[in-house]
């Protein structure tokens, strides 16, 4: 018997629907029940695409004993983090607090009456395993522990509610942002970050794109220390590019490689690393850093996103599992069988002289690098020749049933029932959660207008355009802005990452084709909206969620770190310098400002934690506004100059040929390309910020 996620519109709570447990979603009805039974809550957060969070489904979530233990001791929830972050940041962090480390899927233990968190962890076994207890010996200690030490309970509650309240407020800032130290600080530390460490042997590998952003805007300024930001930059390139996190049959990223050396991905394919990547590259590109595998990489992503992940309307799901059926016979899906190949496999369907061409290029041996199976990594960089090409076709097609060239589309499988029914001209594909995102929609927006500014290819201007009109058009209930959209229906509140990543993906737009005034007319309608609901009038910055839907939050959050995805304060920041300067508006450079000035103790004291924060500041200290008329713009479109925006003005005089505009002046006239040339490198870089 279905339990109430039954009719969610979310795949993975209804992965749990036919669970033996009585899950709830979080509404206000499940916590009075919790109220009103004394019954300790059990929230499970997870996400479709997760795999432990898939394994634990199918063990802990599917056994009986669990299930009737759970049910009659305890109130359970689940919640999708990608429907609500803001739930997930506050009950990760304090799982983070508990334990110090975290993970999803995230369980946690909270009181009824005050939702409070007092014992959680991440996976659970059924029987105690891998160095943690049986899931059912966790539910029987945590209640016990419930009933007979309240006042253990109480004052353990007490702190964790003081220390979760305390993180959210921010140290006192007195930090002199015109420094150049700090810019320069933040720069270098964060660079560091991604640099190659042979203290990194073993651990997994993430793109970690907010450092990689920070170490390429930064490579600009200082010959001493151009040189290693750059060479930082290009290697990050590089593992993305050349890796086996790069799907180099079907194009895509996949989330992390579970190895240092960017070989054997944990394979779910996630929209917001796919359009941060593909801006990433395209970045490296317009820098000089012209590796051939940076534009294969993004053409084949942009080939994949059309393929297998943008809906008929014009927007982009948001996921592929890691897991997928070898066989439509098979009772629980396999990590990565969608994606690798055993040894046999391709000697049955190789010519020997394709076979030995491939291990020239590729990683691929006859024991394999995955479980007997081999991931497909480049040995090295440069184009790959059209022998190469061809055969990486053949793969295509025992995997897709047809040719690159013959598949514009391919249906997503929406569950694993579908996956398993449909007759797959190839293999199974995994599922696809085709739930249409704001924020992440917004990365992958901003990737394409990147991309076509720099290499001018159509289809990226219309993919991103079509998927920012679809928001624009539907995605406001009731005058307000969401989140989300099932198959047609906007849900679920916009938070501030929404707000902040739809912000940039306008003004990128915008800058990607000045001529096109009404992406700036949208952007700045939006941030009213912004400034309304998530402003923090007297600290500064932008809290999380809307100040009429907060009641439900134990603590009200002002996100800045940088994790998988930028902060949505660093984005915010640098949206309204950016609005500034195209709309000669101080208003909102004073909102910048007294944000940054708000974070500026974050940014002195824990620099590694908000790289996005620093390319804000840098927007900050080195933004500029080129007026000019559309011809004059033109060339420049396609360079990297990270801080600039671009206004289209045919009433400057004839003998003008651009005006630069920075903070409170404007620099002399240019009469030529050449002095204008002059003016963008000595604005971008300012004065010294003492990097090296």
């Amino acid at each position: 018997m279905a339990n109430h996620l039954a009719e969610s519109e979310s795949l993975y709570l209804r992965k749990h629907a036919e669970n033996p447990i009585d899950w709830w979603y979080w509404c206000d009805s499940a916590l009075e029940i919790a109220r009103r039974e004394d019954k300790p809550i059990f929230l499970s957060i997870g996400y479709s695409s997760c795999h432990w969070c898939t394994v634990m489904e199918g063990e802990a979530f599917s056994d009986r004993a669990i299930a009737d233990y759970l049910n009659q001791y305890f109130l359970p929830i689940k919640v999708d983090r990608e429907e609500r972050p803001d739930i997930d940041s506050i009950y990760m962090q304090a799982l983070q607090m508990m334990v110090g480390q975290g993970g999803w899927p995230l369980n946690v233990f909270l009181t009824p009456d005050s939702l409070i968190p007092f014992y959680g962890g991440t996976y659970f076994p059924v029987q105690p395993r891998f160095n943690r207890p049986g899931f059912l010996q966790v539910l029987q200690s945590v209640r016990r522990y419930y009933e007979e030490e309240k006042e253990k309970l109480s004052k353990f509650t007490a702190e964790m509610l003081g220390a979760l309240r305390q993180s959210a407020i921010l140290p006192r800032a007195e930090t002199n942002l015109a420094d150049p130290s700090l810019l320069a600080t933040g720069i270098e530390t964060n660079t560091a970050v991604i640099r190659v460490n042979p203290n990194n042997y073993g651990r997994p590998s993430f793109p970690m794109i907010p450092y990689s952003h920070l170490a390429l805007q930064g490579s600009r300024f200082g010959d001493d220390f151009e040189d290693s930001l750059r060479q930082a930059a290009h290697q990050r390139g590089e593992d993305l590019a050349l890796g086996g996190i790069y799907d180099h049959v079907g194009g895509g990223f996949h989330r992390y490689t579970v190895d240092s050396t960017w070989t054997v991905p944990h394979f779910e394919k996630m929209l917001y690393d796919n359009g941060q990547i593909v801006e990433y590259l395209a970045n490296l590109w317009s820098a000089g850093d012209q590796e051939a595998a940076f534009e294969r990489g993004i053409k084949g992503t942009v080939n994949w996103l059309k393929r297998e992940m943008t809906a008929p309307e014009g927007y982009f799901y948001a996921a592929q599992d890691a897991d997928s059926f070898e066989k439509a016979t098979d009772g629980e899906p396999e990590e990565g069988a969608f994606y690798v190949w055993s040894d046999l496999e391709l000697r049955d369907y190789l010519s020997t002289e394709e076979l030995g061409l491939l291990q020239a290029n590729f990683t691929v041996t006859a024991e394999g690098n995955f479980e007997g199976r081999n991931v497909l990594q480049r040995r090295q960089g440069g184009e790959l020749g059209k022998e190469i090409e061809n055969i990486l076709d053949k793969l295509f097609i025992r995997r897709y049933g047809s040719s690159q060239a013959q598949l514009a589309l391919f249906p997503p499988a929406r569950d694993n029932q579908e996956a398993k029914t449909v007759s797959w001209p190839g293999r199974i594909p995994a599922v696809t959660d085709t739930k249409m995102i704001v924020a992440w929609n917004s990365l992958m927006i901003s990737g394409l207008a990147r991309a076509f500014a720099v290499f001018g290819e159509p289809l990226y201007w219309q993919m991103a355009t079509v998927a920012a009109e679809f928001i624009l058009k539907h995605q406001w209930l009731d005058g307000r802005f969401q989140r989300l959209n099932y198959q047609g229906q906007a849900s679920v509140l916009a938070q501030s990452e929404d707000f902040a990543y739809f912000i940039k993906a306008l003004l990128d737009l915008q800058t990607a084709n000045p001529q096109e005034t009404g992406w700036l007319e949208a952007a700045i309608d939006l941030q009213g909206e912004f400034d309304r609901w998530f402003w923090a009038e007297d600290e500064g910055g932008y809290f999380n969620t809307a100040s009429d839907h907060s009641l439900d939050l134990i603590v009200r959050e002002r996100g800045y770190t940088d994790n998988a995805t930028p902060s949505a304060n660093g984005i915010a920041i640098a949206n309204l310098v950016r609005l500034s300067r195209l709309t000669e508006n101080l208003e909102y450079l004073d909102r910048a400002e007294k944000a940054l000035q708000s974070f500026s103790t974050i940014l002195e004291q824990s620099p590694t934690a908000c790289p996005s924060l620093f390319v804000a500041l840098d927007h900050y200290r080195h933004g500029f506004c080129l007026r000019a008329a559309e011809s004059s713009i033109e060339p420049l479109l396609s360079r990297y100059l990270p801080t600039a925006v671009y206004r289209v003005d045919d009433s400057l005089p004839p003998s003008t040929f651009g005006l630069i505009c920075q903070g409170l002046c404007c620099l002399e006239p240019a009469e030529n390309l050449e002095q204008l040339d002059r003016q963008i490198v000595g604005v971008m870089a300012g004065p010294s910020i003492l990097l090296g």
